[in-house]
């Protein structure tokens, strides 16, 4: 695999048209986040942290989570009232961006899709992972 000449990407898909039972199913949205890291290569270090929301536009209420990964982290925010919802992946990592498009547009049966890639981080100063010791260097230590 070529090295990345950034620090990573960040997909983001803001969903519309979408079913609004799944865009008010607080355990959809919790399992989506806690599955969806393993389904793509990343690393979940926390469970989801995931409410309802409802706030000074009644219109606006909806699911809200995320959950942190080791490469970063996930985000989901629902608005069930107008069909939508925001969701971000932002990773340190390549992973299968193919497989999280499909799966998030179909799980919330969206109509249409915007979906952005962004590269992150291009002037980001990488570090070298240490080379290992070979093993005999390592006992004479």
């Amino acid at each position: 695999m070529e090295e990345a000449t950034f620090f990573g990407p960040h997909l983001t898909l803001d969903l519309n048209g979408c079913n609004p039972e799944k865009l008010s199913d607080f355990d959809l949205v919790f399992d989506i986040l806690d599955q969806l890291p393993g389904k793509i290569g990343m690393t979940k270090i926390t469970q989801p942290y995931v409410f309802k929301y409802s706030g000074l536009v009644p219109e606006d209420k909806g699911i809200t989570g995320f959950v942190v990964i080791a490469e970063s982290h996930i985000s989901i925010h629902t608005f069930q009232d107008k069909n939508y919802v925001f969701i971000d992946l932002f990773s340190c990592k390549p992973f299968d961006t193919e497989y999280a498009k499909k799966y998030l547009v179909e799980v919330f049966e969206a109509k249409t899709a915007n979906i952005q890639m962004l590269e992150r981080g291009h002037d980001f100063p990488r570090s070298q992972v240490p080379a290992a010791q070979p093993l005999e260097l390592m006992r004479a230590s």
